[in-house]
């Protein structure tokens, strides 16, 4: 078990995604100038279940994933960050704020691959390529249904399920994953959610009402 700096957000971050961050809050200021003292420089990131990402007293889901540091630049009014999550951690005991969130997490096991799931990879991989693509017609994604994934499949998997266009609900669900084949089932399943919510349009007009269907008929 081991005590790490926290960095409660209202977003999720798998293992092998990167995350662009702006610290301006005091408190986080003063843990980065920690965690930049140590090597490798990491903190954990959790998602907030209830609450603000500003002023502390959020409520925060249990599991998060370490960010390893990256890349720091000062800026006007604020400290961008680029960091890459590593590893998921299970936090056991939250402590006191002060000076910054902390908490005694134990390291989640690592996904194991076996050669069998090629089949279902692919599925989920197609499912969340398509979803993209789908969702992109609608809104600017942050990532394009042709990016390219890791060699490694484990860390495509994390990927597959970093870059789909979910919510960060279902995506703290993905977290959790005790395994690979959990993982990729339920990555297909959620992709596939997500289209038929895509697929819902406007153009029927025939589905809503009009101002004559307000009327009374005798008028």
């Amino acid at each position: 078990m081991t005590v790490m700096p926290m960095f409660p957000l209202g977003s999720v971050l798998f293992p092998s995604m990167p995350t662009a961050l702006r610290i301006f809050e005091e408190r986080y200021v003063v843990m980065l100038s920690t965690v930049l003292q140590e090597e490798p420089a990491e903190f954990g990131i959790v998602l907030i279940e209830r609450g603000s990402e500003v002023g502390g007293g959020e409520q925060r889901f249990p599991v998060g994933t370490i960010a390893r540091i990256a890349q720091v630049q000062a800026s006007e009014g604020f400290i961008g960050l680029v960091a890459q999550g590593t590893v998921r951690v299970q936090v056991e005991e939250w402590l006191e704020d002060d000076p910054y969130p902390r908490a005694r997490v134990t390291e989640l096991p690592e996904l194991e691959w076996h050669d069998a799931l090629g089949p279902l990879f692919d599925e989920a991989e197609s499912t969340v390529r398509r979803a993209l693509a789908q969702a992109s017609e609608f809104v600017e994604q942050q990532w394009g249904a042709d990016v390219e994934l890791s060699a490694d499949p484990v860390e495509a998997m994390w990927q597959l399920a970093g870059i789909a266009p979910l919510g960060p609900l279902d995506q703290v669900r993905l977290l959790r994953s005790e395994d690979a084949e959990t993982l990729l089932r339920q990555l297909i399943e959620l992709a596939n959610d997500a289209i038929e919510v895509l697929a819902v349009t406007w153009d029927d007009t025939d589905d809503f009402p009009t101002p004559d269907d307000f009327r009374d008929g005798d008028a």
